[in-house]
């Protein structure tokens, strides 16, 4: 995909999914005028840049969305649930036709069908019958497209006639001082018009040139700028550029470029006329680009911002078709060119300050990197670990100390850390998308949700977001299908008729805690049991001498469910094991905790990132393991251990803790050995703080060495031979046919070249 494509893509996307929430923010409230606003703005941002990249059918449904919009913030067309419909499935197809771009370069959806719903709609206020609108609402469809777009921004009509506008802007316009004629222009068929085209400040400058270079191409054919195109594609240029356009006339040059969102102002004049002070058009973007500065502020998703994808050219280099959009496009430069003209009066004024300010406070604050660059880098940083951990382990072999080698661990650290941080990208990434997912589910089983995020900020590791997306979007599916009640179960409760889901994610440590909890029906443990033994998945016995927190674990168990009958939300017996298999396979954890009658939390606890941890290394039966160190409580000689009706434990405080052998658990679970060469045993200080040592011939005492895991993760205690060092390793998944081994989490490389197994505490 080029790059052009790619940040329109990515931009659109944005959208979409700002359009879906402030469609939400509508639908809640009609007579919410913010909410009305940033849905036209989002929405004229997409036809906008749709058309600026020539891809017409986007543009031409995208405005009929614009249109019917502009009819409900007019008060032509109230907001109603078949009106919200229709614009969510318009929303839905822009999307389908997005996607297909960033697939193929081409748009194979035919919004046609749709398209015609949505201009009924508009002028008469419903589908398929009568008009639903005022005495004069059939003349409330019919809405100009220029002045739909004139509108835009605050909903200021043009001002005075053309003719007073174009005498404002001969009186205030500055003659424009045409530069030398570059030798590449002097070829040019005449007559041949100047223009000083001023970007501005942009996050992307080179798409933005590349932007204006393709409707000078579209609209006047020969030209020639100055930096020449190759460089202002590169964004090699301050703000402005100069560019001479053969055959044309000022006016049309101002007016076909100037209205772009890319471009802040332009000016324009006849090479020859400037000693005569000819004229100039002096073309402001608009306010337009008023509102697009309005965008990038808010949410840096606007037309100037990373992509700078234009945002208000109709067809990139086209006028609307409509009859009156010539008139239209007059009308807006003339009404606009009072004030175009005292905008370019202060981009000359202010020209050189501005440069010295961007060079002092206003450099780009950030870039858009290609993910595959991001994950390229942490490859290499994971390379680095372990090369560092291989010299490291070659100078302990000479007995040699460098300080080199020291200042080298903490460089290779910092940069580690720094390319785990690029990694982490905002829960918003994923979570803006539940409000619509929620809002079209109870739609459809007829309930009434009020549906909350809250820290949505929280940042987690690409990786992680990306493979929790799916189970988050069955666990909403779940809340809101068997948790949340009908209204009418709800009031006979003595319940508010709306339920509440609500979405948390929290930083604790190095963990996120996410949660998704209703006020619904909550689980029945009672109901649970009988349904897991009519499924066979526990005896009767079993069930009875279960706990409740034990028995709402059931629910992940593989084909078991709680629906009465198969729907197309939910209740097809597959799901939550899938859930479960997913936040342990990135190293995490998932409960439920209920209360009948009163709701459901389902709970995960995910580590921020992944990939590179800090083990410690134990000895069983010979083989070197490794187990994470942020799961460890203490480490203590196997001297304590106990025997309590035929089960080994040790106490720790007041607390039992079960001990699990791995020589005979591992043996027993197949777990094949991947490395060997088990080192002399050292102290080692454990995460919290305590330490132990093996100091017997071998490393290895008589009792052997206890590993007590922290509580939060899972009361036991590890049994071993011997605990040997602690380092920080790359760890690998397993993948193939050892993927999901039952008390393995993966396996690290360390310097020497030995491969260790990394141990899975919670599912040992």
């Amino acid at each position: 995909m080029d790059s052009h494509r790619a940040a329109f893509v990515a931009e659109a996307e944005d959208g979409i999914t700002d359009l879906n929430n402030a469609l939400l923010a509508l639908e809640a409230d009609p007579e919410d005028a913010e909410a009305m606003d940033d849905v036209f703005r989002v929405a004229h941002t997409l036809k906008g840049n749709a058309a600026a990249m020539g891809y017409e059918d986007v543009s031409d449904f995208g405005h009929a969305l614009e249109d019917l919009l502009d009819a409900v913030r007019q008060g032509d067309r109230e907001v109603t649930p078949e009106l919200m419909d229709l614009l969510f499935e318009g929303v839905d197809t822009v999307e389908a036709m997005v996607s297909e771009i960033a697939d193929t370069g081409d748009v194979s959806t035919d919004p046609s069908d749709l398209e015609s719903r949505l201009r009924e709609m508009e002028e008469h206020g419903t589908v398929g019958g009568e008009d639903a609108g005022s005495d004069d609402g059939s003349d409330a469809g019919e809405v100009d497209d220029t002045d739909a777009d004139d509108s835009d921004e605050g909903g200021e009509a043009d001002e005075g006639p053309a003719e007073e506008s174009d005498e404002n802007t001969e009186d205030d316009a500055d003659a424009v001082s045409v530069p030398e004629l570059p030798d590449a222009a002097a070829a040019l068929d005449g007559p041949v018009v100047y223009a000083d085209v001023t970007i501005g400040e942009a996050a992307m400058a080179g798409v933005d040139a590349a932007l204006v270079l393709q409707a000078l191409d579209d609209q006047f054919g020969e030209h020639v700028t100055v930096p020449n195109p190759e460089a202002l594609e590169d964004g090699e240029y301050d703000e402005r550029f100069d560019a001479f356009v053969a055959d044309a006339d000022p006016a049309v040059v101002a007016e076909g470029i100037g209205a772009l969102t890319q471009v802040e102002s332009i000016a324009t004049a006849l090479v020859g006329d400037s000693d005569e002070g000819g004229e100039a058009d002096a073309v402001d973007s608009g306010g337009d680009a008023e509102l697009g500065a309005e965008a990038d502020a808010e949410s840096g998703v606007g037309a100037d911002a990373e992509s700078g994808v234009g945002a208000d050219a109709e067809s990139g280099a086209e006028a609307d078709d409509d009859a009156d959009a010539e008139d239209g496009a007059e009308a807006d430069d003339d009404a606009d060119a009072e004030d175009g003209a005292d905008t370019e009066d202060d981009a000359d004024d202010g020209s050189s300050d501005t440069k010295s300010d961007s060079k002092s406070g206003d450099e780009i604050k950030s870039i858009r990197v290609d993910v595959d660059q991001v994950d390229e880098l942490y490859g290499l940083v994971e390379q680095l670990v372990t090369s560092r951990i291989k010299l490291r382990r070659e100078l302990e072999e000479l007995n040699a100390q460098s300080d080199a080698l020291d200042e080298l661990d903490k460089l290779a650290s910092s940069l580690q850390d720094t390319a785990m941080d690029m990694r982490l990208i905002p829960f918003s990434q994923v979570s803006d998308s539940f409000p619509r997912l929620v809002r079209d589910i109870s739609r459809d089983l007829d309930k009434r949700i009020d549906f909350e995020i809250e820290g949505d900020d929280v940042e987690l590791d690409r990786t992680i977001l990306t493979e929790m997306r799916d189970p988050l979007v069955h666990v909403l599916r779940n809340a809101v299908d068997h948790g949340i009640e009908t209204p009418e179960e709800r009031e006979a409760a003595g319940k508010d008729p709306t339920g509440h889901v609500r979405l948390t994610a929290e930083r604790e440590r190095d963990h996120v805690i996410i949660e998704v909890a209703d006020d619904g029906g909550g689980l029945d443990p009672d109901q649970l049991r009988e349904k897991a033994v009519d499924e066979g998945v526990k005896s009767r016995e079993a069930v009875e001498a279960m706990e409740d927190d034990e028995v709402y674990d059931l629910v992940f168990h593989p084909g078991f469910s709680t629906a009465e009958e198969v729907t197309d939300v939910s209740g097809r017996g597959v799901g939550m094991d899938v859930v479960r298999t997913t936040a342990r396979d990135l190293d995490g954890s998932v409960s439920v905790e209920s209360e009948p009658g009163e709701g459901t939390t389902v709970r995960f606890r995910l580590p921020v990132t992944v990939a590179i941890v800090k083990v410690m290394f134990v000895d069983v039966g010979g083989t070197e393991y490794g187990i994470p160190i942020k799961s460890i409580a203490e480490v203590a000689r196997a001297d304590d251990i106990e025997e309590v009706h035929g089960d080994e434990i040790v106490r720790h405080e007041d607390d039992l803790y079960p001990v699990i052998r791995l020589n005979e658990r591992l043996a027993n679970g197949g777990a094949a050995a991947v490395g060997s060469g088990a080192g002399d045993a050292t102290e080692v200080d454990t995460a919290g703080g305590e330490s132990a040592s093996a100091t017997t011939d071998g490393g290895v005492t008589d009792e052997g060495m206890l590993v007590r895991i922290r509580e939060e993760t899972r009361q036991v205690a590890l049994h071993c031979d011997a605990v040997l060092d602690q380092e920080e390793v790359v760890v690998k998944p397993l993948d193939g046919p050892l993927s999901g081994t039952p008390g393995l989490s993966g396996t690290a490389v360390l310097g020497d070249g030995d491969v260790v197994a990394v141990l899975d505490v919670v599912s040992l």
